[in-house]
């Protein structure tokens, strides 16, 4: 029993070793982390804009499909035109912030390699 229990210990200390190795050796340094994690935070606030102008979207075209079953064709038209207006500048501020929070990660990825650089 005992013996067993030493090689289970062994056997979690080195997949544990093995995994932490395997962490440190594709995060890449701390500039890298930082950069991924900005980058995911752009993509999930362009995601977020994206589903909002969707959901703002489709509620006017579902009182656009009403106003032209009721006969309104002209503010089928309007309700039609300013849902896929209000849609088309959240994708664009989406897509804006994204991108601003690309350029912030790589930035901060530049300094910290110039500074890490400089210790070296």
């Amino acid at each position: 029993m005992k013996a067993w229990l030493g090689q289970a210990w062994r056997g979690a200390a080195l997949g544990l070793g093995l995994l932490a190795a395997s962490t440190a050796a594709s995060a890449g340094d701390f500039g890298d982390r930082v950069d991924h994690r900005l980058d995911r935070k752009g993509d999930r606030i362009e995601h977020r804009l994206d589903h909002k102008g969707d959901r703002i979207e489709g509620r006017f075209d579902r009182r656009a499909a009403h106003a032209a079953t009721n006969g309104h064709d002209r503010r089928a038209r309007r309700l039609e035109r300013e849902g896929a207006r209000i849609d088309a500048r959240l994708d664009r501020r989406g897509t804006l912030a994204d991108a601003r929070w690309d350029r912030r990660g790589d930035r901060f990825d530049r300094r910290w390699d110039r500074y890490s650089d400089r210790r070296h």
